[in-house]
């Protein structure tokens, strides 16, 4: 099995930023794709930004020139760091991982979700 615990979440003023951090435990052989999705309150969730073991990053239209996604392959963390936060990235931000299990199969792992709030 594979946790991942996210932190960082809070309340902050339209332009603020927030950084949110990720860390994977557990047994697996390798972590390929990490990465944070947002689920805002009667909206679906949606993909934020997400970074592969080698560094090739993807992001939202909505949050390009704001959000830069990073990662820490040793210690099996990923981060997103959030500026210029608008009302409107206001959600719960669930991070992700695409994992190679032990048994070499690959399988997806959740976190808990972060609530991120931007007040106008």
């Amino acid at each position: 099995q594979v946790q991942l615990v996210e932190s960082g979440g809070g309340l902050v003023q339209a332009g603020g930023s927030l950084r949110l951090s990720c860390a994977a435990s557990g047994r697996f052989f390798r972590i390929n794709v990490m990465g944070w999705y947002r689920q805002a309150p009667g909206k679906q969730r949606e993909l934020v930004a997400r970074i592969t073991s080698g560094g090739s990053t993807d992001y939202a239209d909505s949050v390009k020139g704001r959000f830069t996604i990073s990662r820490d392959n040793a210690k099996n963390t990923v981060y997103l760091q959030m500026n210029s936060l608008k009302p409107e990235d206001t959600a719960v931000y669930y991070c992700y991982a695409r994992v190679i299990t032990s048994s070499l199969s690959e399988s997806d792992y959740w976190g808990q979700g972060t609530q991120v709030t931007v007040s106008s």
